[in-house]
């Protein structure tokens, strides 16, 4: 019977029906023959030609057992896996036992298994378990799991044997502090959880994966601590994440935007972050961490617009440099935003508000430049914003000198051939500069973008623009939420509990808990969780009477 099965099978392969121009291509590549068989001969077949005879996919077939022995072969795809676990942990361990096809196979409910004593005594890795159907099969294969078939059986065996190179731990390229931790995470989602396990030795801590992508079959994890985080906002994560319908994820940036609270804004509405303390103490207050693999930032939900002047230096240094710290990086985020639209206002519409002794300096500097100021605003700020990007492309070890120089070139060149004026030169130069000061590069790059509103408002309608538009940016920075947290929190609504690590950083010795950031008193989740439940429980309370 099984010889004639195997025999129909290959026979089925020979004879595939001709594809013709009307069929479509989903049902021109849609064979019957990717399905569970207990031939392994006919399950290799199938997955060689499912996978397209990919030289990758190394096949080891094994006589082992007694007189005659069993044929066993084990599957793997060699970029994948730890070569030493699949040798050691598993084909020296086959080839090593004394077992007959009665010991090696059961039968349950009409269908053979593999017993339960040969699994135990051969397999010695972690997690040993069987495949559910063969999507199941090619998804653990595709994966780095390691498949084992006995003859006999349609049941695969799959142990996880995921590994292959990846980088090693270094230090934060983008987050770097002076005191503190150095480590910074990888591309490989198994390391970051391990990073995070190292600081938070927690049986609440919880690690919940699940994979993202039609075709890339990309691993993630969520991580909360129980009793800690909102049970509305963890469902929340995991309902927008079963919403995502997307071909293939290669960095967490695809989830960032999927994922996100729907509204057109600037402002980034999720942290991303490469350094495991920050996520650990987010994690304490209460919020979600996701982890992606192949990307070493991970996501923080939901987040507040403190947030982003947040950096791990503040929990190294003492408080009080930690709060001095803090308050330049707000003072920094005003110059970056309002810096060179203030100067073309006082210039344009409000000079009687500058000193007289520099009011006839900025006369005299501007006496043969023949732009007005919001267009040399314009000009000077575009050339500090190519020379920004110019140095991330160029080569690390020139990029650096090279921007320095073709700084002060250009702004020399172009004060002495009088197309901008020294002083607004100073200006886009501080302003630039403070946009550095900032922690994250998300929050940073929202305020250049914002300056460029600013610098019209201003040259339109001079200080009544800014103001305007500042009332205009507050209004809509307090309509974002994230994760139905308000965006301003604590400060609109202003919570009182987290005024010691927001602007200010109080010492340890008044912050023995983390403040929980995340209340159900401010989430819209929550409320519409709890209109949910009391919705019910009126229900069952009206049919009880």
């Amino acid at each position: 019977m099984r010889r004639h099965h195997r025999g129909q099978f290959m026979k089925n392969l020979t004879q595939k029906p001709a594809k013709s121009a009307d069929t479509p291509q989903a049902e021109q590549s849609a064979l019957p023959l990717f399905q569970m068989s207990d031939s392994i001969q006919q399950m290799i077949d199938g997955i060689r030609i499912q996978n397209g005879n990919s030289s990758d996919i190394v096949v080891r077939e094994l006589m082992i057992g007694g007189n005659p022995g069993v044929p066993i072969a084990v599957v793997y795809i060699e970029s994948l896996v730890q070569a030493d676990l699949v040798n050691n942990f598993i084909i020296r361990s086959l080839l090593d036992i004394e077992f007959k096809i009665d010991d090696m196979v059961k039968e349950e409910n009409g269908a053979s298994l593999p017993n339960d004593r040969f699994i135990q005594k051969v397999f010695s890795l972690g997690s040993v378990k069987y495949c559910e159907d063969w999507d199941d099969m090619i998804d653990k294969l595709l994966l780095g799991s390691t498949l084992v078939m006995i003859e006999g059986s349609p049941k695969v065996i799959q142990i996880v044997t995921t590994g292959g190179e990846f980088r090693s731990i270094t230090e934060s390229q983008t987050e770097s502090v002076v005191r503190g931790p150095k480590e910074g995470f990888v591309e490989s989602m198994n390391v970051n959880v391990s990073l995070l396990r190292r600081r938070i030795h927690s049986s609440e801590l919880r690690v919940e994966t699940r994979t993202v992508g039609s075709k890339s079959r990309t691993n993630l994890a969520v991580i909360y601590m129980s009793g800690i985080a909102e049970k509305e906002i963890v469902e929340e994560v995991h309902r927008r994440l079963d919403q995502i319908q997307i071909d293939a994820v290669f960095d967490s940036t695809y989830i960032e935007e999927l994922i996100q609270d729907e509204a057109f804004t600037i402002f980034p509405t999720v942290y991303a972050t490469e350094r495991p303390d920050t996520s650990a103490v987010r994690l304490m207050e209460g919020r979600v961490i996701i982890i992606v693999d192949g990307s070493p930032f991970v996501l923080i939900v939901p987040t507040i617009f403190a947030h982003f002047f947040h950096s791990a230096a503040d929990y190294s240094d003492r408080f009080d440099i930690a709060i001095f710290l803090r308050l330049l990086r707000y003072v920094s985020f005003l110059v970056l935003l309002l810096g060179p639209s203030l100067y073309i206002a006082m210039t344009t519409y409000h000079y009687q508000l500058i000193p007289s002794a520099l009011l006839y300096n900025l006369v005299s500097q501007r006496e043969n430049v023949p732009f007005p100021a919001v267009v040399e605003a314009i000009i000077l700020e575009l050339i500090f914003e190519l020379l920004r990007e110019a140095g991330v492309r160029m080569p690390r070890v020139v990029g650096q000198a090279a921007n320095i120089v073709g700084g002060l070139v250009l702004g020399q060149a172009a004060v002495q051939a009088g197309i901008v004026s020294p002083l607004l030169t100073i200006v886009i130069a501080i302003s630039g500069t403070a946009s550095f000061a900032i922690p994250t590069y998300s929050m940073a790059i929202a305020g250049r973008l914002f300056r460029f509103g600013f610098i019209l408002l201003a040259a339109a309608f001079g200080l009544y623009g800014i103001v305007l538009g500042l009332i205009a940016l507050l209004a809509h920075m307090n309509s974002l939420r994230s994760f139905g947290i308000p965006y301003m929190t604590p400060f609109s609504p202003f919570v009182l509990d987290q005024q010691r690590d927001s602007i200010l950083r109080f010492p340890f010795s008044l912050m023995k808990h983390h403040p929980r950031a995340v209340s159900g008193e401010y989430t819209t989740v929550s409320h519409a969780a709890k209109e949910n439940k009391q919705e019910v429980q009126n229900d069952q309370n009206k049919k009880g009477s």
